[in-house]
């Protein structure tokens, strides 16, 4: 049967649905479940199964677990403090409940530059749920705009995985991509993050009733507002591990440096290296010089890891589904469905790349995956490889969901069910993704 494999994919993801909402198996276990019954679907041999499930685990949280770890000791570290107190309290106060939005599109926007859809999403939420507090709206009111603006620079802008990898696959040129894709982004997430937002949110006011995760948001701990970390102190923290990504990538290009301080550099500035070091400056900003006592810092930090334990394990379940279904082909098989495609490049690698989301999950591959059918394209047609890069990163952030371990992270930290998860977060990367395939189709008319 020619569609048999995502007949398969689409299958497995009904199944995993049933196990999940029906049936209430834990969702750990579900996705294993499901990752062998499609893997047995797709044809990989029996003896393999638990390999590839192995490396799908390996490879999805050997790329997140230390940066992911780390971005939770941060974050928890300036919670605990009152960092992300004083943060909010600031830009509650500086913008109002009114344009509330359009303060957290900035701050998400701003770190979201830098650090991994992951990490931003781990160190702004303290900040995001304060937020809340303080103006008097629904986590989720103010967290969609977070997304959106973390969804599209991790589309959109290198140093990102994708976009990165694709200005290579495509010959691009990286300042362009930069450039433009900034100003493609920042239109999508002031539509997506606040018009759609606000449409969402009296459409199905249900849905933002949900207040989070308990656990994860540590939400009972109460301030003393002239006890808190400074507003400077707070936000340098935060944005110590974007400064130093951003310095080393300048320093790099810029500055004729010796090979081993070249290395030192990069070192510190790689986003392990950056974590680390800004995790250790928080030690100090808003543990000693807070007075705070080493055995309170040790309780935070352990604390910290202990609520992401079980959010680890799902998501490493959620990449070893991905694995199942690039070692069972999908991706080669949706690429070669397309090949010799008589539609416009731009609407191809737009489309390739939102089948492979669907059906696999990682962002990065499917638009891996797609550039190989594309690529060849942009020299027969002369397209801007610029646009070509930038329609394909939208295309990568499209329709995510249950084999998309950002799904599950969304899901945990919002306290959403399935459904209302599909409802925001799927949606979210769904309007974003066709926005910037309209605004990335007008700019072509013109370049």
């Amino acid at each position: 049967m020619i569609f048999l494999p995502l007949i398969i994919v689409a299958l497995g993801v009904v199944v995993l649905l049933i196990l999940i909402m029906k049936f209430n198996v834990n969702t750990f276990i579900s996705l294993l479940l499901v990752s062998v019954f499609v893997a047995i679907g797709l044809g990989i041999p029996l003896t393999k199964i638990v390999d590839v499930i192995e490396k799908g685990i390996g490879e999805q949280l050997g790329d997140l677990v230390l940066i992911f770890g780390l971005g939770a000791i941060l974050g928890k570290l300036v919670s605990d403090a009152g960092g992300a107190h004083r943060i909010a309290l600031s830009l509650a106060k500086k913008f109002g409940k009114k344009r509330i939005q359009l303060a957290v599109i900035m701050a998400s926007f701003i770190i979201g530059i830098a650090l991994f859809f992951e990490v931003g999403l781990v160190l702004l939420l303290p900040i995001v749920f304060e937020i809340g507090l303080a103006v008097g709206v629904p986590l989720l009111y103010v967290g969609m705009p977070m997304i959106a603006a973390l969804m599209a620079t991790h589309g959109f802008l290198p140093p990102h995985p994708a976009p990165t990898a694709l200005v290579q696959s495509y010959h691009a040129n990286t300042a362009y991509v930069l450039l433009t894709g900034i100003c493609i982004a920042v239109p999508a997430v002031l539509i997506g993050g606040t018009l759609l937002n606000k449409t969402l949110f009296h459409l199905k006011p249900a849905v933002y009733e949900h207040s989070g995760n308990e656990e994860l948001l540590d939400k009972k701990r109460i301030f003393d507002d002239n006890a808190v970390p400074s507003l400077g102190l707070s936000i340098f923290t935060c944005l110590l591990p974007v400064l130093l990504m951003i310095a080393t990538a300048l320093i790099n290009d810029l500055v004729p440096l010796p090979s081993l301080t070249r290395q030192i550099v990069g070192l510190a500035g790689s986003p392990p290296g950056a974590m680390m070091i800004s995790v250790l400056f928080a030690f100090y900003s808003m543990g000693i010089r807070q007075r705070r006592s080493m055995d309170d810092i040790e309780k935070t930090i352990t604390k910290s890891i202990r609520q992401i334990s079980m959010l680890l394990l799902i998501i490493g379940a959620g990449g070893a589904l991905k694995e199942v279904m690039i070692a069972g082909g999908v991706g080669d098989y949706v690429a070669h469905l397309f090949r010799g495609s008589p539609l416009s490049p731009l609407i191809l690698a737009w489309f390739v790349t939102v089948l492979l989301r669907v059906c696999i999950g990682s962002s990065t591959v499917a638009a891996l995956t797609a550039a190989g059918v594309a690529a060849p394209l942009v020299h027969a047609t002369g397209i801007s490889p610029t646009l070509i890069v930038l329609v394909t990163g939208a295309g990568s952030i499209f329709g995510g969901h249950v084999n998309d371990p950002g799904f599950w992270l969304f899901k945990e930290y919002f306290d959403l069910n399935i459904r209302d998860t599909f409802k925001t977060y799927t949606v979210m990367g769904s309007v974003l993704s066709l926005i910037g395939l309209l605004l990335i189709s007008i700019v072509s008319l013109f370049f």
